[in-house]
């Protein structure tokens, strides 16, 4: 942000940096923010330039007048420079916290303080201590605590003299310490994963500021190595930059938590003797936490499995060993079982919670204990549903292709097998093809499907293609017979049944809407072509049919829907009417949209990618201005559903289908074919990413043909 000050011939130029940076898991944890002010004096004489940060103890909701908050001033001495502010302790029965807000006191710049003031009021004691000197009084002590329905707030200056037609720079800082939390249903301490650095006794908040200060240079560095090799590429549109980089905001702001594992825990706390065979979950959850985010900040699930499938491409590619986490999680639920029976809203029929060998829809509320007690989805019965078990089988292996990460694999191939196994139950009549169940069971959950689909059928093809590579792999020879067989059969059944000519029909019920051009068809397709299976003896889905489909959509879903500006309509029908068969086939999911344009450019249709997910971009961000809230979904008539939501980190999958086009693919090679040596160690590092001349991580430009 740049402030042109009127009259005073000086610009304030503020740049905020939090550390949010690729392949790191101690920085990017950490609760904090630091605000650059960068002062320049277009004077022929100094002038001297404050600036204050006020912040109020709480959170904007009712606690902040429950009474019992209280704040007090800080400083820290090290190496002749100090970090002095005030810090405001919110001291609620259920995760209390405190807020520091510092500034650091180098050489020619003054911090000064104001303990409390009342921030429902005109803030004029505030302003007229400012007014006087440019300072605040410092008064030392702490405050008085709040009474029930008081609020309180602090302020803290900086000061410095810029001197004629001259530079300073005022550095001010903000930490958060909430380091033990409960969720809804207070049955668990949990600790986030900062406290593994910085402790967890709640007073933590002046070493994470003073943290901050002091590395705040090396984080932009490494921020700037990171986006520097899209941001410099000028073959890439500027909304793609914007859209990759910001979509990203999710990440921290999706209800995210970080959390530690106690090191002195024991499988069996992980509620299932199956956990023994997962050798490697304690190993990884130790060493990196679990971590769980938002289906979105208004469906509140945690790690809403069918989603994440998209969302998951931001993960892997820049914080891998959360996903891997992540994933070992998951397994732990589907070994597990929640015999609980529950009435489900759509059908009114009662089933147990979870069964054992599937897939959970989420890892559980916060309002209740997630992990502890999943599936807090409650309008259909997941246990039934097609596409989750599907989606954890894929995950696996494109984890593993990019990471290389071989006792993942490993302890993951029985898990595998078991989903497969569970899914097969939906092949009802051996053709090699599941079928769905004439409800909305699937990601689509108000979407009806019946019999094969192009959607959940593909997906299973993909599923099936690699557990044969999987078991090829891990030299399981009987696995990879079977499913091979499987994979000849289905492909065939796939064709035959759903194969017009032109594109996969939406299912093969024979219905109204049978003949549907779904923008999701080719699903299956865009997770091959991620794990480098989707090309020569390796593809499943017939190239000129796949290049068709798409062709299809981009005439029908996207330019044939609001003039071809607001990317893809997900069900269209072969009219040129969008499908009104369900509310959402008529909307554009963002998140799918995104996934649809990297299936694009992995086909080589890179122009009809970027226009596909150019319409969204505009949408979302500049004529709905829903910047960094991007919904769910959106209709033409610009109606939106579910702000700030996970599947729009989908847009990671375009950068890895253009790193791939490039010939730079975040892999060096494919999977190697040879089964995967014994052994039992942890794979080391995050062996992810090309790798820049300097040594670091990052992006790879997009192909010459754009």
């Amino acid at each position: 942000m740049v402030y042109e000050l009127p009259g005073q011939n000086v610009v304030l130029t503020c740049r905020q940096v939090s550390p949010v940076i690729p392949h790191d898991y101690k920085d990017s944890s950490l609760p904090v923010a630091v605000f650059i002010w960068e002062v320049e004096n277009g004077n022929e004489e100094p002038v001297e330039v404050s600036i204050m940060f006020s912040m109020q103890n709480g959170t904007g909701t009712k606690a902040d007048k429950s009474g019992g908050h209280w704040n007090e001033p800080f400083a820290l001495q090290e190496g002749g420079e100090r970090v002095a502010g005030v810090l405001l302790h919110h001291c609620t029965p259920t995760n209390p916290f405190t807020f520091a807000v510092a500034a650091w006191e180098k050489a020619g710049t003054a911090v000064t303080h104001l303990t409390a003031f009342d921030p429902a009021g005109s803030g004029r004691d505030v302003w007229q201590d400012l007014l006087q000197d440019g300072k605040l009084e410092s008064p030392s002590g702490r405050s008085s605590v709040t009474a029930k329905g008081e609020e309180t707030a602090g302020a803290v200056c900086a000061t410095c003299t810029v001197p004629a037609r001259g530079h300073q720079t005022l550095e001010l800082a903000l930490a958060w310490d909430m380091p033990r939390v409960h969720f809804g249903s207070k049955e668990k301490l949990h600790l986030r994963r900062y406290t593994r650095f910085f402790g967890s006794d709640g007073d933590a908040a002046p070493a994470l500021a003073r943290y901050a200060l002091a590395h705040y240079e090396e984080w932009e560095r490494k921020i700037d190595a990171w986006q520097k090799p899209v941001l410099e590429n000028s073959q890439l549109p500027s909304w793609y930059k914007s859209a990759l980089f910001n979509e990203l905001y999710f990440m921290t702001d999706g209800g995210t938590i970080w959390l530690e594992l106690p090191h002195d825990c024991l499988p069996q706390e992980l509620q299932t003797p199956g956990v023994a065979s997962l050798s490697h979950l304690l190993p990884v959850l130790r060493e990196y936490g679990r971590f769980a985010y938002l289906e979105g900040q208004e469906y509140r699930m945690y790690n809403t499995y069918d989603v994440h499938f998209y969302a998951s491409f931001a993960l892997v590619m820049l914080w891998p060993k959360l996903q891997i986490s992540l994933q070992y999680d998951i397994a732990v639920t589907v070994i597990n079982e929640d015999v609980e029976p529950r009435q489900y809203l759509m059908s009114g029929q009662t089933a147990q919670v979870k069964l054992k060998n599937v897939v959970p829809h989420d890892i559980g509320d916060p309002d209740d204990e997630p992990w502890q007690r999943v599936n807090a989805y409650l309008i259909h019965d997941t246990a039934n549903w097609k596409d989750l078990n599907l989606k954890f089988v894929l995950q696996v292996y494109r984890d593993y292709y990019l990471t290389h990460d071989a006792p993942y694999l490993r302890d993951m191939w029985p898990v595998c097998q078991a989903v497969m196994e569970s899914e097969l139950r939906f092949d009802t009549d051996n053709d090699g093809l599941i079928e769905n169940g004439g409800f909305a069971d699937q990601t689509y959950d108000a979407w009806v499907v019946n019999g094969a689909s192009a959607y959940c059928g593909g997906l299973w093809l993909a599923a099936v293609r690699v557990m044969c590579e999987m078991a090829e792999v891990l030299g399981d020879e009987e696995t990879q017979q079977k499913y091979s067989g499987i994979l000849l059969k289905g492909k065939e059944a796939f064709e035959r049944l759903l194969w017009n000519g032109k594109y996969y029909n939406y299912d093969s019920s024979g219905s109204n809407t049978s003949s549907s051009i779904m923008s999701d068809q080719c699903a299956g397709q865009w997770f091959l072509g991620a794990c480098g299976l989707d090309q020569g003896e390796l593809e499943v889905f017939p190239k000129s049919h796949v290049v068709s489909a798409l062709r299809t959509i981009f005439e029908k879903n996207v330019m044939g829907f609001a003039g071809g500006t607001m990317g893809a309509v997900n069900g269209m029908r072969p009219s040129g009417v969008p499908d009104t068969s369900s509310v959402q086939s008529s909307e554009v999911w963002i998140g799918v949209v995104y996934a649809l344009a990297a299936t694009m450019i992995q086909e080589g249709m890179v122009q009809e990618g970027f226009h596909t997910a150019e319409g969204c971009y505009r949408t979302v961000w500049e004529q709905l201005g829903m910047a960094f809230q991007t919904p769910e979904a959106y209709c033409e008539k610009k109606v939106y559903r579910s702000l700030a939501y996970m599947r729009p980190l989908s847009i990671w999958s375009m950068q890895l289908a253009l790193e791939s086009q490039a010939g730079r693919a975040p892999c060096a090679s494919p999977a190697p074919s040879s089964p995967v040596p014994g052994g039992s160690e942890q794979s080391n590092g995050d062996n992810l990413g090309p790798v820049a001349s300097d040594g670091s991580q990052g992006p790879c430009p997009v192909p010459s043909s754009l």
